[in-house]
């Protein structure tokens, strides 16, 4: 009886130990299959919150405003935007014609824009290649110094622009003070920064100083896989600093400098923030980027219609720009094996 009892039990946990497992009493595998089921699943259900974000942030949004740059969407159809009339091609003939008044700012904004672009992401590369290059070298308070080459960075947009517009301001802004009456650049004068043609150069230095952080920190980090060995290796031959960064530097850093010169174009190109906080609404006609002209254009004249197709238009160049600089750039590449 006791071994008929043992052999019973035992038989007992068998099957329960098939059972937790996923097998039947006859040794299948049916239960594990069906929890393989879900597993093929599983990727797609975990891209699922992301792809319906990446849905309703950007592509409805993108959709919706072609849909708008077709209509003639004004103040008078703004409570009933969905029986606005269409206007075809209407609203982009308007933006490019360059005769009228619409499209003459806009092609002036736009100007503007780009020349404000080559120079912050120039100015910002040279400053953070620079530093990069100089904080490679072991020093008493290399750390410290870095951490603060990254407060710009790290800062929230509208702190920090919000102080350069305090420190920008014509009686009792720092930059007048420092500039007229202690180095009297401006022999006494106090010019104004956020009006006229100088908010231009205003505008260039908040964007630079915000932006050139950025590129130290990932040529910073470029530089870190650059053997040591190299730069030894050529300072034997007889090889100074300039001849270093030209032959060893800056070719290593090629790739990096391709990604980071277009991300930086493409942040500047559609910089809001900084204009808006720094101007207004209205801002001056050295600064008026395309970003807070587009917005004036829609929320300010309520033409969402003509707002929309300036977006569109600015959509089709930034990505124009960006196929044809990834094509010239991926030609230039050398091949290896």
């Amino acid at each position: 009886m006791t071994s008929a009892k043992v052999s019973a039990a035992g038989a007992a946990r068998a099957e329960g130990a098939a059972a937790a497992h996923g097998a039947g009493p006859g040794g299948s595998t049916g239960g594990r299959r069906r929890r393989r089921l879900p597993g093929k699943a599983l990727p797609y259900l975990l891209l699922a919150p992301a792809v319906a974000a990446e849905l309703i942030v950007h592509v409805v949004p993108i959709a919706v405003g072609i849909w708008m740059s077709f209509k003639e969407l004004t103040l008078f159809y703004i409570r009933e935007w969905s029986k606005a009339p269409g206007k075809g091609l209407g609203n982009y003939r308007v933006a490019v014609d360059v005769d009228g008044a619409i499209g003459a700012d806009l092609l002036r904004s736009f100007l503007v824009t780009l020349a404000v672009t080559v120079l912050a992401v120039g100015l910002s590369w040279l400053l953070g290649t620079t530093a990069a290059v100089l904080m490679q070298e072991r020093f008493r308070g290399r750390g410290p110094l870095r951490a603060i080459f990254l407060v710009p960075y790290a800062l929230p947009v509208y702190t920090a622009v919000m102080t350069w517009a305090f420190m920008f301001q014509r009686d009792n802004g720092m930059v007048n003070h420092v500039l007229a009456d202690q180095l009297h650049v401006t022999g006494g004068d106090r010019p104004f920064w956020l009006i006229g043609n100088n908010s231009f150069w205003a505008l260039v230095t908040v964007i630079v100083w915000r932006s050139w952080p950025f590129a130290f920190l990932v040529l910073m980090a470029g530089l870190q896989n650059i053997s040591r060995d190299l730069y030894e290796a050529s300072a034997l031959d007889g090889a100074g600093v300039w001849r270093q960064i030209r032959h060893i530097t800056l070719p290593a850093l090629r790739p990096i400098n391709q990604v980071l010169v277009l991300v930086l174009f493409l942040w500047t190109f559609n910089d809001f923030n900084t204009p808006f906080v720094l101007f207004g609404k209205a801002a001056p006609a050295g600064g008026d980027l395309i970003s807070v002209h587009i917005y004036h254009a829609s929320f300010v004249t309520w033409n969402f219609g003509t707002g929309s197709a300036m977006s569109v238009l600015l959509l089709l160049f930034l990505l124009l720009v960006t196929a044809a600089y990834l094509l010239v750039t991926s030609r230039r590449r050398p091949a290896h094996g």
